[in-house]
């Protein structure tokens, strides 16, 4: 992403490019990778997501993973520099993996 990429670019991004190509690889699991410095509160990337982003990221590759993997997808935290952004972020990202599992 582009320095001061914010929601919308990064969803663009997801919708145009990752989709596709995830789509026409078809995976058998999904890894994410959970870096939380692309929020706009972080003070070592230039970058401008609103914690919301995070959910509908989440959702996004939850859905993706219901789509093409029977489910099966593994979530690590990796960063996130300010402690309030990071808290808020893993909050609406467990959130999200957690009531996918309960409506399972």
């Amino acid at each position: 992403m582009w320095p001061e990429s914010g929601d919308e670019e990064y969803r663009r991004a997801f919708e145009e490019k990752f989709l596709p190509a995830a789509r026409n690889y078809k995976p058998q699991f999904i890894l994410i990778s959970a870096g939380f410095d692309a929020h706009w509160a972080d003070p070592l990337a230039p970058l401008n997501l609103e914690t919301s982003s995070y959910d509908w990221l989440t959702r996004e590759t939850l859905a993706l993973a219901d789509e093409f993997c029977d489910g099966k997808l593994v979530s690590v935290l990796e960063g996130g520099y300010d402690l309030k952004a990071l808290a808020e972020c893993a909050v609406v990202h467990v959130t999200a993996l957690t009531e996918r599992k309960t409506n399972d």
